[in-house]
C-alpha cells in the first residue's frame, strides 16, 4: 500500500490535473503549460549550499552543484518530462537538486526546445547536443550518467541508441515513467486508474510533438529499436499509471537484449511522483534509489579507470 501521503498526492493529482482537452490540442498545450510551469503544484527549495548555474549558449540549461562533491569528473545530464510540450529544467529542481545532493555530483538540466513551436525531433536533437556539449566540455563519456522522466525518459533512450550506434559507452542510464512508444498500438493496463491521463491524452500530446513524423521512428518510440549495448538501466514507475506497460516492456526487452536493468515498480502513486520530494516518502525513496544506483557506477568507473593506470617500476 503506498503511505497516506502517496495516496494524498494520487486524489491532489486526479483532482488538479487528469481532464484534458485532447480535442484541442492548442488548448490542451496552454493547459500543460500552466499547470505544469514552474513546477505549480510543488514548491521546492534547493538547499542554500548549492550552487545553481544558468547555461545560455548553443545549449540551455542549468547546472546544479552541491557543496560536496564526491564524484567531481562525473556529471548527471537530466531531461525533463512534459509531454514534449511543456515543464522546465527549472521546474523540475525537486529532482535534479535531490540528485546532485544525494549523489554528490554536478547535473546538468536540459531546456529542451517544445512543441508545437519546435516539433519532432528537435527535443530529440537537443538532447544529442547537449551530450556532445558535455564531451566538448572535458567530460568523459564514460562519466556521465543520464537520467530523465516521462517524456525526458523516451528522449534519454533515444539519445542511448544513438550513443551506442556511435560506440560511445556512457555510466548509466535511468528512465522515471518513461515514454517510450508514441504508436498507441499496445495494450495499455491502466486505461483508467492513472491519476494523470487517458490513453486518448497520450495520443493527442504524441500527435503535437510528431507533427506528422512517423511514430514507429526509433527517435519517437525507442523501444522500438534495437537495445543491445545499452549502459545498466535503472527503470521507475507505479503500478496504477498510464505509462506503466512501457516501463515493463522496455525493462523485458532491454533484459532479452543483455542489457542490464533493474525495474522498480511502486504501488498506488501518480506519474513521476518523484516530484513530491520532501513531502512524500515514496519520493524520496524513489529517488534515494536512484542515487544509490548512480553512485554505484559511478565508482566502478572510478575503479576501473585506477586499475588501468600503468604501474610504475621503483628502481
Amino acid at each position: 500500500m503506498p503511505s497516506l501521503r502517496g495516496r494524498v498526492a494520487n486524489v491532489l493529482v486526479r483532482i488538479l490535473i487528469r481532464h484534458w482537452p485532447a480535442d484541442d490540442p492548442a488548448a490542451m498545450v496552454r493547459r500543460a503549460r500552466k499547470v505544469f510551469g514552474e513546477s505549480k503544484l510543488v514548491r521546492f527549495r534547493p538547499p542554500r549550499e548549492m550552487k545553481i548555474e544558468q547555461v545560455n549558449t548553443e545549449i540551455r540549461g542549468e547546472w546544479l552543484i552541491p557543496s560536496g562533491l564526491r564524484f567531481p569528473d562525473s556529471v548527471l545530464l537530466y531531461i525533463h518530462g512534459g509531454g514534449y510540450v511543456s515543464c522546465s529544467a527549472k521546474g523540475h529542481r525537486p529532482i535534479t537538486a535531490t540528485l546532485a545532493q544525494l549523489v554528490g555530483c554536478r547535473v546538468f538540466s536540459l531546456d529542451y526546445r517544445l512543441a508545437p513551436e519546435h516539433p519532432f525531433p528537435a527535443a530529440a536533437e537537443d538532447a544529442l547536443r547537449a551530450f556532445y556539449w558535455l564531451l566538448k566540455n572535458g567530460i568523459s563519456p564514460e562519466k556521465i550518467a543520464l537520467a530523465g522522466d516521462s517524456a525526458g525518459g523516451g528522449l534519454v533512450f533515444a539519445t542511448l541508441l544513438h550513443l551506442r550506434d556511435q560506440g560511445i559507452s556512457t555510466a548509466c542510464a535511468t528512465g522515471i515513467s518513461p515514454w517510450v512508444d508514441m504508436t498507441g498500438e499496445f495494450t495499455v493496463t491502466n486505461q483508467k486508474s492513472c491519476a494523470m491521463f487517458f490513453p486518448k491524452d497520450g495520443l493527442a500530446f504524441a500527435r503535437v510533438y510528431l507533427n506528422g513524423a512517423p511514430a514507429k521512428s526509433p527517435v519517437a518510440s525507442p523501444i522500438l529499436g534495437d537495445l543491445k549495448g545499452l549502459p545498466p538501466l535503472l527503470i521507475q514507475a507505479a503500478d496504477r499509471e498510464l505509462l506503466f506497460d512501457d516501463a515493463v516492456r522496455l525493462h523485458q526487452k532491454a533484459t532479452a537484449n543483455g542489457v542490464e536493468s533493474r525495474l522498480h515498480v511502486y504501488p498506488g502513486l501518480p506519474h513521476v511522483w518523484q516530484m513530491f520530494a520532501g513531502v512524500v516518502p515514496e519520493a524520496d525513496q524513489a529517488l534515494q534509489e536512484i542515487a544509490e544506483f548512480i553512485s554505484e557506477k559511478f565508482t566502478a568507473t572510478m575503479t576501473s579507470a585506477a586499475d588501468c593506470r600503468p604501474v610504475q617500476t621503483v628502481r
